[in-house]
This record gives structure tokens, C-alpha cells and sequence, in this order.
């Protein structure tokens, strides 16, 4: 009798123990313990640890780290029909010992892959018992970097020992939780004959229509002949498979409409059934996979500027409004497909249009990619090694392989996948961080990123373009010695990441670089209030005051986040002026990057901002809070990143008007420069009629009498083509005569919440609400308005209840500026 696959998941009935190490008494009992899930979330379940995320109980709970922990359930079983059950883990973090009635099945130490066991001979008719037993993932680490040689990396426990996420041993914005668990479902799979073991599939587009390509790698119980059969928008075609594991199939689509990014089109998706089927016609096994029609290249060709990093999808080259991606909880298990689709809702509405997922935390679920693709958000994936030399030596060197083959052909048939990158920083690192000495003749990765990688992603997904690492120069390469070719992280080719400007210079300088393209760059700020005031409980709260240093884990952080503010504001004395100054500069900062860059296409082609997300709450370089509520930097991102911007840029000892047109269509009108004083009384004006095509940027000079002050304290020039406009101050804030800001708010019923009238009676620069003040759940529309006098403009604000009343909105602490930064 031949038996379809079953899966069979073991779900229900874990408990968890504490079976060496020192954990505190009372750990070594059974506690209930919920599959998927790890330590952290069973042990907070049960009541027995605080909330780690709060104030100091990061170092309370540094002991969970290192205790060795025991999961055991057991499960009932009878012999079915089945040729064939395998006990299959989708995901284990990270180092265990996997014992079935006793004895010994296995035994894993990677938490980037998943492990099958054959237990046909394993299992018992009626009860069977299943223990996972974990090792303390920083002894393990300590002990295999003992093992394979201590190499360099920036913190100071092992990551890159061990194939685990490198950010769950803390990063220079993330908690140490050093977590264990069973993270991804496990259960028995039961089958017959054969199964899919591996399924890859490609869809190409070529004219009308195009081709879906399926390539299956089958894993056998017997010899039987069995036949692949592919479909996909009504077409079918098969083969079958008589001997040997591999087959191909090519289905041909007439007619197929082409997937787009955000932005540029709409994003049709095809399912491609896979099915496996016995001789006498009975299935065996199937899977589908949704594929987008798109084409997908970088552009690297010389020109006499140097080398381009230009992505190309259907032949449109796209201008990269991108974010980098982190974990979005520390306990990466509570991450689920709804919050995710509200973070890539979040990044769609700042204009956003490609997210980096970084390689020191995950291959994402495949609920990531899959939205992705819905929402034609472009993934550039990292494999996962960052800012470290890692051993190309076994044990890790066998773990890197398999854990990439199966990545590769796990996220290959993406539309939304246009770069695999072998690295975050490694090349850059081996360069100028000192690696070459201290290493001393050890292997550091260079084996991975320029011959493993590169030779499984040609043999497993050859349309998915792949780069060494980021930053990285193309022609760069590595003869057996050193890399040859340019510095990876040169600004005439390929990409680049800017972190002088964070770590030691202004934010003004900037302007300095004109990259290809910037894979990495940021700036600091606070998250919300009530965010920070839900995690850090001290008395008296100041930036200084001992929760926020626990949820500071930049170097020397607060220093830099006074360094850059002094440059353009005062140094606020109270706590609430202070986050506010911080997160506006922060915003500032991003901002200005993001507009120079912008302003400089097609010569740069993007910029790719550090970092959308946060995983817990904590001053960072995020977007978006671990709370998940939006920070002022959010809405620099998506004003920066508007389909169509004017913006002021100094060029050639003056200034211009830069017009940005990503749309896919015309753009005309009148352009109006003028260069004004404080009080909106206008001192000189330029027009110029324009048109600019779809997807271009145009420089205009503005004349001398526009862009030049005669009282560089008290002047701005605006311009703009209709709403859209930009501003230029010939002066910093703090050296302006910005006065206090003089706002009238009104209220009314709006869709979702309370529509916010606010209206300038002074200059006001930045107007921002915020809103999470008057209500912690509540968001606002826009922020970082610069309003003219007499000037209007709405904001929605978003929440649940009645219409605000507008005293509360113009509530000082809720309602901010930047001239309070400025006026003593």
C-alpha cells in the first residue's frame, strides 16, 4: 500500500528543566514548556523571571546562558503503513544531544538549518519519550573557539564559534539573552517510496509570458519509477523519474504579467504545484511554492566616475530606498507573521522599498519573504556572518555549508530576493581593523565569501545575483592570500558604509561623499517616551541614571549623542527636552544623509539606512521602537524618501534646487526659490518652468540673489514646485534667530482618530506631536513640519475614544519643535 507524506507534529506536553549550570533553586523541577518557544518565553510563562527587557534584569538573567537545558515530552505511536518516519526538527537553537526511548538519534549545533532523523527502528508501539538536551550556548562557544582558534570580532564572548545568531550574545543595540529552545516546529514525518527532499524553482520571464523551472532532488525508500508533475496558471507538465534522485521539469506560460517592486508596478504572484506521484498514481508527496515573472541584475559596469551598484529589475533601474533589518524581538520566537506584516506596513507607508536583512541575526521565517513578495518589498539577504573572522575549519566549516545549501534553496524562488551578500563588514574588517596581524596566518572567511557561496548560489539559484560581502568593490577578489582589487569600502565602487560621521564627525559631513551606493549608515536617538518610561523605572530618569545606561549599549553612546547635538542646538538640562533634542537630531541627521544622497542619482543609486527595527527597547539607531511605535527618524525616512522631493543642496560654492522625480510618470510645473527672512517677508525670488521624466533628477541652480544671505542668522530660502517643497538655513539653529514657536491647534472627528489643524503664527521648524504622550498607542500621520508664518498644515492622529481636545495636542511636552532647542 503506498501512504501519502504526513506530518505529524509533536507539540504538546514539553516540560523544562534546568539539568546543570547555575541556575538559581527551583529550576531543576519540570516547568511546562511550549514547542516552538525557548527558555526565556517558558520560564516568563511560569512566572519565574521578570521581564528582561526591563531596567538591569539583562544581567539578573545572564544565568540562563549558562545552564545546560533539558526539554522531554512524550508522544503516542502506532506502526502505520509507511515505508519510512523520520523525526524532523525545522529549527534548534543551538547545541543539543537528541535522545528517542533512551537512546541517542542525534546530535546539532547550528540554529541556521534543520536536522532529520530516521527513527523507523526507534519507535515504540504506544508511549515514546523525546528529550532535547541543551548546552549552555556560551560554554560551547568559549570551548570551540579554544578549539578552532581565537580570532578577531568586536565583542567580547565567541559568536563566531558557533551558528547561532551573533546579536543573541548583545550587540551595540541588543540585550545578551544567549537563548536555547526548540524555536521552530518538530514532529514525525511518515512516507513511502520517495519524497521531495529538495525543491527549487525558478520562473523567468520572456516576452508575454515565461518559463517556471523546477528542479527536485528526491529522497528514496525503494526503486520505484515515480513521476514529477509541475503546474502553474492552468498549464501542467511531467516527468518521471526511474532511477536516480534529480529531475527537471520546464512548464511554459503564455501569457504571465511581471512582478514589481513598491513603487514601480503591482505584484502578481503564481503558485507552482509540485507533486510527486507512485506508479499507480497515488501522491506521494507535494509542495507549492508563489513565484513572481521579473528579471533581476546590479549593473557594475566602469564608468568614469568608477563603479555603479545600480539594481535592475524588468530594465528599470531602481533608485534603493532601503532600511536594514534586525531581529525584531530578542526572543526571536514571539515574532510572528501578523507583526511582521505590520512592520513591512510601517516600511511601505516611509516610502521604503528594500529591507537588508543583516547578517548577525537570521534567515527570516518564510512568513518574511512571502510578505515580502506580496508586498513588493525587495529582500537583500546576508548570509550570517558579521564584523568577525570566522574558521574555515570542521566542525564550522561543514555547519556553513549545509546550513547555506539549504538556505539558498529555501528562499531562491523569491521575487522579492535580489541579492545574497556573503558578509556584514568581514572584507572591510580584514582591511583596516587589524585582523591580518593578530590573525597570523589563521583562515577568517575569505574560503566562504569568495569560493563556497559564490559556487552554491551558482549551482542552487544562478538568477539571484550574489556580492562577497558589504561594503564591497567589484573587482575585488582573493588569491589565496590576500584580497586583491579595490578597499572594499571605497566610494567610487559599489557600496559603501559611512559610520565616521556617528563615531566622530558632524552630520553635516556627509555632503563630503557622493558613494555609488550606501548599504549602512545612522544615527542615534531614544525610543519613544512611553516606551523608554515602560522599561526604564529610575528615579530620578535621566540620560545618565543607571536603566539607561543598560539600555545605552553604544560605546561611549551618550557622549556621541551629545557631540553631534552641540554642533546645531543646545544641551537640553531637563529629561523630556533631552529625549525629544536627541530623537530630532537623530531624525535630522538621517535626513539630511538621505536627501544629499538622493539629490546625487543616477550616480548613487541608493542608500540603505541603519535600521528600521529595534528588538527590545533601547537607544539605537532604529526607526521604529522595540515597542514598535515610530520615532521622529521614521518620519525622516519617509519625507526623504517621497516619490517626489525638492530638496536645497549646496553645489559648485552655491546652492540648487534638486528635483526628484520617482514616479513613472511626468512631473511639470513652476519652480519658485526665494530666499526669505524669518518673519515671511520675502527678500528675492527665482521661477523656472520645469518638466522632468519619469524616474529623473534634475539640478537647478538658484541665482545669488536667492542663494545668498545678507543676515545669515535670520534668512531661509523654500523652494518648490507646488506642495512640495525644501528648505535651506544659512545658519545652525543654535547659531539663528529662531524665536519661540507660536502655534494655534484645532481638532475635529477624522478617519481613525482626531484631525490635528495646526497653524504657524512664527517660523516653526520640525513641528512634531508626540502623540504616544497622550496616549501610548496612538500615531501620527506626519511630523518634522517647518511651517512659515501663517503657514498651516493637518496631521491624523491616530487612536481609539473620542476626538483630542486641542489643548491637549498643544501641550508643550506633546506638541515640539526645534526652536525650543534654540531659545534660552
Amino acid at each position: 500500500m503506498t501512504t501519502a507524506l504526513t506530518f505529524r507534529p509533536i507539540d504538546t506536553g514539553w516540560t523544562l528543566r534546568a539539568s546543570a549550570g547555575p541556575a538559581p533553586t527551583g529550576f531543576d523541577g519540570a516547568i511546562p514548556a511550549a514547542v516552538p518557544g525557548c527558555v526565556h518565553t517558558d520560564l516568563l510563562s511560569a512566572g519565574l523571571i521578570p521581564d528582561p527587557f526591563l531596567d538591569d534584569n539583562e544581567s539578573a538573567l545572564a544565568w540562563i546562558g549558562l545552564v545546560d537545558w533539558t526539554y522531554s515530552t512524550t508522544f503516542a505511536w502506532n506502526q502505520d503503513a509507511a515505508d519510512r518516519t523520520d523525526l524532523v526538527f525545522q529549527g534548534l537553537d543551538t547545541v543539543t544531544t537528541i535522545r528517542l526511548n533512551g537512546r541517542e538519534i542525534g546530535a546539532t549545533a547550528n540554529q541556521h538549518r534543520s536536522y532529520r532523523f530516521d527513527v523507523q527502528g526507534v519507535l515504540v508501539e504506544g508511549e515514546n519519550e523525546l528529550v532535547v538536551a541543551f548546552r549552555s550556548p556560551i560554554k560551547y562557544a568559549n570551548e570551540q573557539s579554544v578549539a578552532l582558534g581565537v580570532r578577531q570580532r568586536p565583542y567580547p564572548l565567541p559568536y563566531d564559534a558557533i551558528r547561532k545568531s551573533a546579536c543573541s550574545f548583545g550587540w551595540d543595540w541588543g540585550i545578551a539573552t544567549y537563548t536555547s529552545g526548540i524555536v521552530k516546529p518538530v514532529g514525525l514525518e511518515s512516507w513511502s517510496v520517495a519524497r521531495l527532499a529538495e525543491t527549487r524553482v525558478v520562473a523567468t520571464p520572456s516576452g508575454d509570458g515565461g518559463t517556471v523551472t523546477v528542479d527536485v532532488t528526491v529522497e528514496r525508500a525503494g526503486m520505484d519509477a515515480v513521476t514529477l508533475t509541475v503546474r502553474a496558471a492552468g498549464a501542467e507538465a511531467s516527468t518521471v523519474i526511474a532511477s536516480g534522485d534529480r529531475a527537471r521539469v520546464a512548464l511554459d506560460l503564455a501569457d504571465v504579467k511581471r512582478w514589481w517592486p513598491a513603487g514601480y508596478g503591482a505584484q502578481p504572484l503564481y503558485d507552482v504545484e509540485v507533486e510527486l506521484a507512485a506508479s499507480n498514481g497515488s501522491v506521494l508527496d507535494r509542495t507549492t511554492r508563489r513565484v513572481g515573472f521579473r528579471d533581476v541584475r546590479w549593473d557594475l559596469t566602469p564608468d568614469e566616475s568608477g563603479t555603479p551598484f545600480t539594481l535592475v529589475v524588468n530594465d528599470q533601474p531602481i533608485f534603493v530606498k532601503g532600511v536594514n533589518w534586525i531581529p525584531d524581538d530578542a526572543l526571536t520566537v514571539r515574532v510572528t507573521r501578523d507583526r511582521l506584516r505590520r512592520r513591512f506596513a510601517q516600511a511601505l507607508d516611509a516610502n521604503l522599498n528594500l529591507i537588508r536583512v543583516w547578517g548577525g541575526g537570521l534567515y527570516e521565517s518564510d512568513d518574511f519573504y512571502e510578505l515580502a513578495d506580496e508586498l513588493g518589498l525587495l529582500v537583500w539577504q546576508d548570509f550570517l556572518f558579521a564584523c568577525a573572522a570566522y574558521a574555515e575549519e570542521d566542525p564550522l566549516r561543514s555547519e556553513i555549508e549545509a546550513e547555506a545549501r539549504e538556505n539558498i534553496t529555501r528562499l531562491g524562488h523569491h521575487a522579492s530576493l535580489v541579492l545574497l551578500t556573503g558578509n556584514n563588514e568581514n572584507l572591510w574588517g580584514y582591511e583596516d581593523w587589524g585582523w591580518k596581524l593578530r590573525l597570523d596566518g589563521k583562515t577568517w572567511g575569505a574560503h566562504y565569501y569568495y569560493e563556497l557561496f559564490p559556487a552554491l548560489v551558482a549551482e542552487l539559484a544562478p538568477h539571484v545575483p550574489y556580492a562577497p560581502g558589504s561594503p564591497f568593490s567589484p573587482g575585488m577578489g582573493w588569491d589565496g592570500r590576500q584580497q586583491t582589487g579595490p578597499h572594499p569600502n571605497d566610494e567610487l565602487h559599489g557600496s559603501m558604509h559611512l559610520w565616521e560621521q556617528w563615531n566622530r564627525r558632524d552630520w553635516t559631513t556627509y555632503r563630503e561623499h557622493t558613494p555609488r551606493f550606501v548599504a549602512e549608515f545612522g544615527w542615534q536617538g531614544p525610543p519613544a517616551w512611553s516606551t523608554l518610561v515602560r522599561s526604564v523605572s529610575d528615579t530620578p530618569l535621566t540620560p545618565e541614571s543607571p536603566g539607561m545606561i543598560v539600555h545605552q549599549k553604544a560605546m561611549e553612546g551618550n557622549t556621541k549623542l551629545t557631540n553631534g547635538l552641540i554642533p546645531h542646538f543646545r544641551l537640553p538640562e531637563d529629561m523630556e527636552t533631552w529625549h525629544w533634542a536627541m530623537q530630532l537630531n537623530q531624525a535630522l541627521a538621517v535626513r539630511t544623509a538621505l536627501e544629499h544622497f538622493r539629490s546625487w542619482a543616477p550616480r548613487t543609486q541608493g542608500a540603505i539606512v541603519w535600521q528600521l527595527n529595534d528588538c527590545w527597547p533601547v537607544t539605537s539607531w532604529a526607526a521604529i521602537d522595540g515597542d514598535e511605535r515610530p520615532k521622529p527618524l521614521y518620519y525622516g525616512l519617509k519625507n526623504a524618501f517621497a516619490p517626489r522631493t525638492v530638496t536645497i543642496q549646496p553645489r559648485d560654492g552655491g546652492l540648487a534646487a534638486v528635483l526628484s522625480n520617482d514616479t513613472a510618470e511626468a512631473w511639470s510645473g513652476e519652480l519658485v526659490a526665494r530666499r526669505l527672512s524669518f518673519d515671511g517677508a520675502e527678500l528675492d525670488a527665482f521661477t523656472a518652468e520645469l518638466s522632468l521624466a519619469p524616474r529623473e533628477t534634475v539640478v537647478v541652480a538658484l541665482p545669488a540673489g536667492v542663494a545668498q544671505a545678507q543676515d545669515v542668522a535670520g534668512e531661509l530660502v523654500v523652494a518648490g514646485v507646488g506642495e512640495v517643497r525644501g528648505f535651506w538655513f544659512f545658519a545652525e539653529p543654535r547659531d539663528s534667530a529662531l524665536g519661540a514657536a507660536q502655534v494655534e491647534v484645532s481638532t475635529t472627528a477624522g478617519d481613525g482618530g482626531t484631525l490635528a489643524t495646526l497653524t504657524a503664527q512664527t517660523l516653526v521648524r520640525e513641528l512634531t506631536l508626540l502623540v504616544d504622550k497622550v496616549d501610548p498607542d496612538a500615531v501620527a500621520s506626519d511630523a518634522l513640519v517647518t511651517l512659515l508664518p501663517g503657514e498651516s498644515t493637518t496631521v491624523l492622529v491616530r487612536h481609539d475614544g473620542p476626538v483630542l481636545a486641542a489643548s491637549t495636542l498643544s501641550d508643550p511636552r506633546v506638541l515640539r519643535t526645534a526652536n525650543e532647542l534654540v531659545v534660552s
